[in-house]
């Protein structure tokens, strides 16, 4: 069906950006969504957002109309990751125990879903689904038997799970947060990255051959219980950079942005923080990026380091496409900001 658009310009901030919020009414809290380009078309974009409810949500009409779609046997899942591609080709994730972990794609924007895997362990959830292509996805899972579990496929139809004899344990209660399918990033096509927290750690993983072998680091963002931790990470060059804060305490602005200038290898903390828990970040361009959370948006010009507010919106997730951000939050908000390209 589709709904109508309810449009507001918030405030610009001194950074000059603007955000503009498109209200799709859909009921849901909006965690995943995903930007692309149509296909055919050099210019005009594709976005797709998931949350809730089993909502998923198309708009190809750069938010002026949006199209919900009906996921079969997933109307009350909760969809928490969606990747897309210009052909109508979409991954969608879903979060929970056991088999309330599932993968879906769609090769036809959305008319059809396929359910490509489902877990069929207790333990396995997943928490954050990336693409190279495709053909080439990775889903991660909080630790299964004392080890975070990586599912992947190679020809876009059947997955299985990455080794793990090299993967490092996860220390006690240390697992991966599903605010913003943001915790896992892949990176020149086969470097791997996810990010952790909880009450004992805030570790980033990293993997350069697609998960044969991997490192870890600890990095400065605090953790105090199990709601706090890394909730997101991107890298753009050398520079990688790692949000959170803890989201029982989303006002907190102490310690919820680091940074890294040797590709996750040693980290530090932002010099000036974000306004607040961020659960989602996103690499623009060199050392652009653009963090999101419930109290309002920031955009870092120099890798992370600083952080200047662009606004006060209440989002999840962010997508990026060229100079096009796009964010998604609670009630069915979905937002949009361009920047100056360069």
């Amino acid at each position: 069906m589709r709904f109508a658009i309810l449009f507001l310009l918030v405030a610009a901030s001194a950074s000059a950006q603007q955000w503009n919020v498109l209200t799709s009414s859909a009921d849901s809290n909006l965690r995943g969504i995903s930007v692309t380009r149509a296909s055919g078309s050099a210019r005009k974009s594709v976005v797709w957002a998931c949350g809730s409810k089993g909502v998923v949500l198309r708009s190809d009409d750069d938010g002026k109309s949006w199209q919900q779609h009906r996921v079969p046997g997933g109307e009350t899942l909760d969809f928490r990751g969606i990747v897309a591609f210009s052909d109508g080709v979409a991954y969608l994730m879903s979060i929970g125990s056991g088999e309330n972990s599932r993968i879906y794609k769609t090769s036809d924007n959305g008319a059809s879903w396929k359910l490509e895997y489902s877990g069929s362990r207790s333990a396995f959830f997943l928490d954050a689904l990336a693409c190279v292509s495709e053909t080439k996805c990775i889903a991660l899972s909080d630790p299964v038997d004392g080890k975070f579990l990586l599912i992947g496929t190679e020809d876009g139809e059947h997955w299985a799970e990455l080794p793990r004899e090299n993967m490092p344990p996860a220390l006690p209660k240390e697992g991966v947060f599903a605010a913003s399918n943001s915790a896992l990033a892949i990176y020149a096509r086969r470097e791997i990255y996810f990010a952790t927290g909880g009450a004992s750690a805030a570790r980033v993983f990293h993997s350069p051959d697609w998960g044969r072998t991997w490192t870890v680091a600890e990095t400065p963002i605090a953790v105090a219980n199990d709601s706090s931790g890394i909730f997101s990470l991107a890298r753009s060059g050398n520079n990688v950079v790692v949000v959170g804060g803890d989201y029982r305490n989303v006002n907190n602005a102490a310690g919820v942005a680091a940074f890294s200038s040797d590709r996750g290898a040693t980290w530090k903390l932002a010099e000036k923080q974000p306004g607040g828990f961020r659960s989602a970040v996103v690499a623009v361009k060199g050392n652009l990026f653009v963090s999101v959370g419930p109290s309002g948006e920031d955009i870092s010009r120099d890798g992370g380091a600083t952080w200047t507010q662009s606004g006060s919106l209440n989002l999840n997730a962010v997508s990026v496409l060229g100079a096009e951000i796009r964010g998604a939050g609670p009630h069915g908000a979905i937002a949009r900001l361009l920047l100056p390209r360069q």
